[in-house]
């Protein structure tokens, strides 16, 4: 198996893995057939997505006072 690749059953017989959907919380067969994955539906795909581009989810960065401030002179951004 290659690095970040997943797991897939060979096996006929062998039971499909069960995970949960990130967005509501149902149950949901991770297999080559779901496709949404790892959504249950494509309702819960967009739902998702769409947080994503109203950023409702951001990554924490704490602000370094020492840091030098690249701005241009007279950048309206950045006066105060």
């Amino acid at each position: 198996m290659k690095p970040g690749e997943l797991p897939v059953a060979t096996d006929m017989n062998s039971k499909p893995r069960i995970v949960s959907c990130p967005q509501c919380g149902r149950n949901v067969e991770w297999a080559p057939g779901n496709r949404y994955r790892p959504f249950c539906s494509e309702r819960c795909k967009l739902i998702d997505l769409g947080a994503w581009a109203s950023e409702k989810y951001r990554v924490p960065v704490a602000e370094d006072k020492d840091e030098i401030d690249t701005a241009a002179p007279g950048d309206p951004s950045t006066e105060r």
